[in-house]
């Protein structure tokens, strides 16, 4: 009798693979939805403010919330497809999103543009880290994150090319206001940024 060999293992890598590819896709638009609908919340606070402080910042605002908007609802077409929903605690980026913009908007318009640099800035990381992963595992959403890439660039430049100041303190500022998008952005997702940048680094390297 003909010994039978076994080819389960070869088969069943494929399913663990895809399933953790897929795992990852749907974190990216959870994390990618999650930082839209924040830069919703801190782009109207602001606005509002703008117009009392400084209104000749509301027409670049006011196109970059727009834009925001269409992401923000881009992004939330893209989850029933890939098995992905909103996070449960979006009511934490809605109210710290708005302080954020609330508060760096009272310290006029480099405030507003150092946080938009510092937010925009964070955003664009985001999605670098995934067009990669993405090229070949999701082309679709490939070309969505692409093409919204190019508008956020658009952003940060415009932030970067408004500040009037390059002072210490500034910096200072837009380092911290990193630092919360990130903590924003884990805390809202309940940890899924971190655990999509791993799994993102980790098929760079093709450890996975």
């Amino acid at each position: 009798m003909e010994a039978v060999v076994s080819t389960a293992p070869e088969h069943s890598e494929l399913p663990r693979s895809a399933e953790r590819d897929a795992l990852t896709i749907a974190r990216i638009v959870r994390v990618n939805h999650a930082g839209e609908f924040g830069a919703v919340r801190i782009y109207s606070a602001q606005l509002w403010m703008a117009r009392h402080l400084v209104p000749d910042c509301c027409p670049a605002l006011a196109e970059m919330l727009q834009d925001e908007r269409n992401h923000c609802a881009i992004f939330r077409a893209t989850m029933p497809p890939r098995n992905s929903r909103p996070c449960r605690v979006m009511q934490l980026w809605s109210c710290g999103g708005w302080a954020l913009g609330f508060l760096t908007a009272c310290l006029g318009r480099n405030g507003i543009w150092a946080c938009t640099a510092a937010v925009e800035a964070a955003v664009h990381r985001h999605l670098d880290d995934q067009l990669h992963f993405l090229a070949a595992r999701d082309p679709e959403l490939y070309r969505v994150i692409l093409s919204i890439r190019a508008e956020e660039l658009a952003h940060l430049r415009h932030a970067e090319d408004s500040l009037r100041e390059r002072r210490v303190s500034l910096r200072l500022l837009r380092d911290v206001i990193s630092v919360l998008t990130d903590m924003l952005i884990w805390l809202s997702t309940w940890g899924d940024s971190t655990r999509m940048a791993l799994a993102l680094k980790a098929a760079e390297t093709g450890s996975i």
